[in-house]
């Protein structure tokens, strides 16, 4: 649930405030199913309970309570219930549930060395490959039965709703989820072998001409990758490794060496694949022809052991595991503001997730002269329309109100009391 700053009673307010002007002036789409969800919310005030159970059966009720009750954060449940206002689960007599990702930048690998900005860019482009590559590719979901929704916070949210997963239990959902992550994939399943053709006994791969035959000889075994369009993780594995060895053209064969050792490839011999890969050509020969045998013999089933595995981590898809596998679980209502940033819970489709900017797109509307004065409590900087928030620790700005407001409920500013 929300991680949430704590603030003085003048900063309440005015949060509030702002909130209550956003919940007057917008009307916030209800959630589908409207009558068999449960809603939750944390209020505006020192108060850290969540506020569970309330039942909300038609727009105007749905509306009402958002305008009366001015949430900080505002939840409904991923799941429908017979009686959703019945205060435990076997009561509430569960009827099925949407199916959820939750994708966060705190749980993203590489994130912790970038700053919010970037922790935003990344866990957009993780979003991307789970609903491109998973969910429509392989799960075969129609993106018509799917939701995205930017979190206001730290990453995004996708909701399913085809009907062949509302039913799922528990167990079946951790299923998805491990398939997601690739727990239990054999990433040697995408190397392919066959014979290179009657009696050849050797395939020459530095110049990718046709293996010479020789009578007498048994043809060898070459190895291939999977093409890139293979389905399932066969693809996604050969996917993977391309993408490692153009990173490693890319950043030279010093870079590449040390990458290997990082796997467990002993120095020497990565520093001999390195310049095989990279100094003589090896990495663009394997990405036109598939082809393993730049290797010397026997070499190929070790360098794919050390280093197929680690390249399709890189494709895993990241996703909190709990919230999928959860059938009661509570998600961020979308529409709503959320309470430590005050920016906007944004639904997107498909199409408009590219050109998506929460810095821009997920921003509360500012008045023209609707300025907040406030003292920085930290160094920040922030890419905001207009030329970005750069701000030092201690010194003092008037910013647009929608600006003060994310700054403050994240705890990187302080309200300055008015004069006199």
């Amino acid at each position: 649930m929300a991680k949430t700053v704590p603030l003085d009673d003048a900063a309440l307010a005015w949060a509030r405030n702002a909130f209550a002007g956003y919940y007057r002036s917008t009307a916030v789409e209800p959630p589908d199913r409207l009558s068999r969800r449960e809603f939750a919310a944390f209020p505006f005030s020192t108060e850290t309970l969540m506020r569970r159970h309330a039942t909300l059966r038609t727009s105007e009720e749905f509306r009402g309570f958002l305008v009366r009750e001015v949430p900080r954060h505002v939840y409904y449940s991923s799941a429908y219930y017979r009686r959703p206002a019945e205060p435990t689960m076997p009561a509430k007599e569960w009827l099925g549930a949407d199916l959820i990702f939750d994708l966060d930048s705190d749980h993203l690998r590489g994130a912790s060395e970038l700053d919010y900005p970037g922790q935003l860019s990344l866990v957009k482009r993780r979003l991307v490959q789970l609903v491109d590559d998973f969910l429509f590719r392989d799960f075969g979901v129609d993106p018509a039965a799917t939701a995205l929704v930017f979190s206001g916070g730290r990453g995004y949210h996708v909701h399913v709703r085809d009907e062949r997963f509302l039913p799922l239990s528990s167990p079946e959902r951790r299923e998805l989820v491990d398939y997601v992550l690739g727990t239990g994939i054999e990433p040697m399943r995408a190397i392919r072998a066959r014979r290179a053709g009657p009696h050849v006994d050797s395939l020459d791969g530095s110049d990718g001409e046709a293996p010479v035959a020789r009578r007498g000889r048994a043809a060898p075994t070459v190895r291939y990758l999977a093409p890139p369009d293979a389905p399932g993780w066969e693809g996604r594995t050969t996917r993977a490794v391309l993408e490692v060895l153009a990173r490693w053209e890319s950043a030279g064969a010093d870079a590449a060496a040390k990458e290997m050792v990082g796997y467990g490839i002993p120095p020497a011999k990565a520093r001999r694949w390195a310049k095989l890969l990279v100094d003589d050509g090896g990495a663009e020969k394997i990405r036109r022809t598939l082809s393993l045998e730049i290797f010397p013999k026997a070499v190929p089933t070790e360098f794919l052991e050390a280093v197929v595995p680690r390249a399709s981590v890189e494709v895993q898809g990241e996703t909190d595991a709990p919230v999928t596998t959860d059938i009661h679980r509570l998600i961020r209502l979308p529409g709503s503001l959320h309470g430590g940033t005050g920016l906007r819970v944004v639904p997107l489709s498909r199409d408009a997730l590219d050109d998506f900017n929460p810095f821009r797109d997920a921003l509360l509307e500012s008045a023209e002269d609707g300025r907040t004065p406030v003292t920085f409590a930290e160094d920040v900087r922030y890419p905001f329309p207009g030329g970005g928030i750069h701000g030092v620790a201690g010194a003092e700005d008037e910013l647009p109100t929608p600006l003060a407001l994310f700054l403050v409920l994240r705890g990187e500013a302080a309200l300055r009391p008015s004069p006199g």
